[in-house]
């Protein structure tokens, strides 16, 4: 059957998907979800089939994004289609629910088909419950992450030793990653950090690098800054690293599902797809946090030891304490702060995030075979080498190397949270610091965000300020008050 092109005007945001008229559909007997082969200039395309009665007129049918560019189409174009079968996939996604092991040509072909977009949102979905409610074994998990990479581009790295880190989040602040990289990298090792942006803290590593340079960088050019200064901080959602990793994600994150195998493959493909060779794992552990309890982060440690081995990486994971957030800063602007005052090594830099970072780099002096790593990292710091490599990055990717600390705008309203008694803090509560951040816009307004001038431990004053929210705009600023007085967010 010959249609006519409609373009939508809009993007699935994955699935290949095509929408024709019931009367189309009745004559080549097609049901929704079914596939169609698309044929048009000597190319072919599969698509899932969505059916209408008014939407699209009978004799067109109606294309996203993702069909248009990759069969090339214009509006009024027309093709050729007709039913085609489904996926292999299907069937091994049926094996996964019934609770049966996948071989590695299942596995494969599963990968190959998120990454070509061949399943749809529903069968990616059940999918991953499959997984979920039948765990992987360590086998399966081994075969995953690797097809994972296969399917996915590479960074090649002439250096016997490539560092990197990785931390399972759920701690706001948490800005290791870009005091760790310039230290490293002065050190004369090689470190090409690609990093993610918030999904649900108030700002990302690459959200806070984004402050201070671009991001945002093609391979070959990553490469050309990771030879000219040892180290980056990038987005690795601008890379096609592992990017069956990122639709997985997509689908996890709306059933808040983060099923143990599929956390493994992802954090480890993303690792081996850079040639990282020595790779710390950062577990931080706390009642908010995504690993509860010591039991549940040493099972998890033991697995990515036994992965990152067979990956032939050499691999350190380390339990970190949790409870609260490191450094004072939760948004972009404010933990760039945070990172420069550390860099700089100013009195009033955050000394919790300077010790883990110290303790971080220590362990990978320990890992490469260095002696006297702690001293080293501290040396490193307080010479002022690792903020004069900070500059260096900065400026290879297009930003101000010279920015002063104070010259990173906040957002323009604020509001002082104050002690209404005297007292201990005895708790923060990361979930709910991380939402009141958000609800004053970060990161997507990048100077908002909260400053916090207490931590665990710390004596209170009543009268005395616990933190101040900064937001852009007076109603973000209401909402702030409203929610500050519903919430226990600081226990003292």
């Amino acid at each position: 059957m010959k249609l006519r092109v409609k373009h939508l005007k809009t993007e699935t945001g994955g699935p290949l998907v095509a929408i024709i008229n019931e009367k189309d559909a009745e004559v080549l007997d097609l049901h929704a979800a079914d596939r169609i082969k698309i044929f048009y200039n000597g190319q072919i395309e599969t698509a899932v089939i969505d059916i209408t009665e008014s939407l699209i007129p009978k004799g067109f049918i109606g294309v996203y994004d993702e069909v248009l560019a990759s069969l090339k189409l214009k509006n009024k174009d027309v093709v050729r289609i007709r039913l085609a079968k489904k996926p292999l996939s299907i069937d091994y996604i049926k094996k996964k629910l019934d609770g049966e092991h996948l071989t590695k040509k299942e596995i494969d072909q599963l990968v190959w088909d998120i990454v070509h977009n061949k399943l749809s949102q529903v069968e990616l979905t059940f999918f991953v419950a499959g997984s979920y409610c039948n765990p992987n074994t360590l086998e399966e998990t081994l075969l995953l992450t690797k097809a994972m990479v296969k399917e996915g581009d590479r960074l090649h790295i002439d250096s016997k030793i490539v560092i990197d880190k990785h931390s399972i989040g759920g701690i706001p602040g948490n800005r290791t990653t870009m005091i760790l990289v310039p230290i490293m990298a002065a050190a004369g090792y090689v470190m090409p950090k690609t990093s993610s942006r918030a999904i649900t803290s108030p700002a990302g590593t690459a959200d806070t690098m984004e402050v201070l340079a671009d991001v945002v960088f093609p391979l070959p050019k990553m490469k050309k800054i990771i030879k000219k200064a040892k180290g980056c901080i990038v987005w690795g959602g601008a890379l096609r690293l592992a990017p069956a990793d990122d639709k997985i994600i997509s689908v996890e994150k709306p059933l808040m599902i983060d099923a143990e195998s599929q956390l493994l493959a992802s954090i480890l493909a993303k690792k081996n797809s850079v040639s990282s060779s020595h790779v710390i794992i950062d577990i931080p552990i706390g009642p908010n946090t995504k690993i509860t309890n010591t039991k549940k982060a040493s099972h998890l440690k033991r697995k990515f030891l036994q992965i990152g081995t067979r990956l032939g990486m050499k691999i350190k994971v380390v339990l970190t304490d949790g409870r609260q957030p490191i450094g004072n800063g939760l948004g972009p602007a404010l933990e760039a702060r945070d990172v420069l005052k550390v860099l700089k090594q100013r009195p009033d830099r955050p000394l919790d995030l300077e010790r883990k970072c110290i303790t971080m780099a220590a362990d990978f002096f320990k890992l490469i075979g260095r002696k006297n790593g702690r001293a080293l990292a501290k040396q490193i710091l307080s010479s002022g080498k690792a903020y004069e490599k900070m500059k260096e990055i900065i400026k290879l990717q297009g930003g101000n190397p010279n920015i002063k600390t104070e010259e990173i705008p906040l957002a323009p309203f604020e509001y002082d949270v104050i002690a209404q008694k005297s007292g201990r803090i005895r708790a923060i509560d990361n979930l709910l610091i991380a939402k009141l951040a958000r609800i004053a816009g970060a990161p997507q307004t990048k100077g908002a965000g909260i400053y916090l001038y207490k931590h665990i431990g710390d004596t209170v004053r009543k009268g005395k300020r616990l933190f101040t929210v900064y937001a852009g705009s007076k109603s973000k600023i209401d909402y702030v008050k409203q929610v500050v007085d519903e919430m226990d967010i600081i226990d003292y």
